[in-house]
């Protein structure tokens, strides 16, 4: 049984002049251990996604449809009170700013005492113990001194890592990661995924990356889920989908990285942008940026569809039948 399993979300906006749908039945599971990475360009939907498995969305934005489980249970229909207390024990989340993690007004010590005192009932003699303990698994330098100090008294990268500290003080399960390294410097950026990697191997805690980033994608996560328009258009391992991407998307995000050791002139460009959710096509939402695009394209919507290999992708190139221009 997978750990996290979403099966047709949707996540619906009601506004004066209708109902906007920002997640529109998306489904995808995450094993025990494994890191999905979930990408796209910005709006595709990959934020909205990660806030409502985590039961943050702002209202007036609702799960109008589909089921989230954790372990088996159904998480998406709890009250709120039963949610907060599922968040940090068994679902951590670690955002892009950690400025708006951390309460400035606070040392860092107190922030994860309390934290963990919240989760296990702990002391704070002990949570003081485990906390240090935490600084010191994350990467920070002497933890017994800087425990003491303020959000404010860090650096980004070690904010972050503070952040990280924070989120799996409990032994969540499951972890959102939603652009962790995207304010960071590059080469804090790789320390940063290291750290991910290895807590993953280690606690055998799940991760839901999300980011924009197919770099950070490549080099952390097991599979990937792409996402357009608030749809999944692709998803497998990562291996496939980065060496032999199937959607016509997915194949421009991958033109547009630069490859070592190859000089070419212009790096290739997907036309256009993504549409906005009032104005989002029939059939297939790529259809009006894709080079490959033929009849059925702006009538049917294509769904997630078995290929020969072991990624699913929403596109009609690959349905089962006659080969399509």
């Amino acid at each position: 049984m997978p750990l996290l399993e979403v099966k047709n979300l949707r996540v619906e906006f009601p506004t004066r002049r209708g109902t906007l749908v920002a997640v529109n039945d998306i489904s995808f599971s995450i094993d025990e251990g494994e890191v999905l990475g979930v990408v796209g360009e910005s709006g595709a939907g990959k934020s909205l996604t990660g806030t409502a498995v985590i039961g943050l969305l702002e209202p007036p934005g609702r799960v109008a449809a589909g089921e989230i489980r954790l372990e088996g249970e159904r998480i998406d229909s709890l009250s709120y009170e039963a949610m907060r207390r599922i968040r940090g024990a068994k679902i951590g989340a670690i955002f892009q700013d950690p400025l708006t993690s951390l309460n400035p007004l606070y040392t860092v010590g107190r922030q994860l005492t309390e934290t963990i005192s919240l989760h296990t009932g702990g002391r704070e003699p002990e949570a003081r113990d485990r906390a240090i303990e935490l600084l010191a698994e994350v990467g920070i330098p002497a933890p017994e001194k800087r425990i003491d100090s303020y959000p404010h008294e860090f650096s980004g990268g070690m904010r972050q890592r503070v952040v990280i500290a924070l989120a799996i003080c409990a032994n969540p399960r499951l972890i959102i990661a939603d652009e962790p390294t995207t304010a960071l410097d590059v080469s804090i950026q790789a320390q940063i995924i290291a750290l991910l990697k290895r807590l993953c191997h280690e606690h055998k805690t799940a991760v839901m990356l999300i980011t924009h980033d197919m770099g950070v994608i490549a080099e952390t996560a097991d599979r990937v889920a792409v996402m357009y328009a608030g749809r999944i258009a692709e998803i497998g391992p990562v291996r496939d989908v980065v060496k032999h991407p199937l959607h016509p998307y997915t194949k421009g995000l991958m033109g547009s990285i630069p490859i070592p050791g190859h000089d070419v002139e212009r790096l290739a460009q997907i036309k256009g942008a993504m549409p906005r959710l009032t104005e989002i096509p029939a059939g297939c939402a790529f259809n009006p940026r894709c080079p490959q695009a033929h009849a059925r394209c702006f009538t049917e919507r294509p769904d997630l569809m078995a290929t020969k290999g072991a990624s699913q992708t929403a596109c009609w190139l690959h349905a089962p039948g006659p080969a399509h221009a």
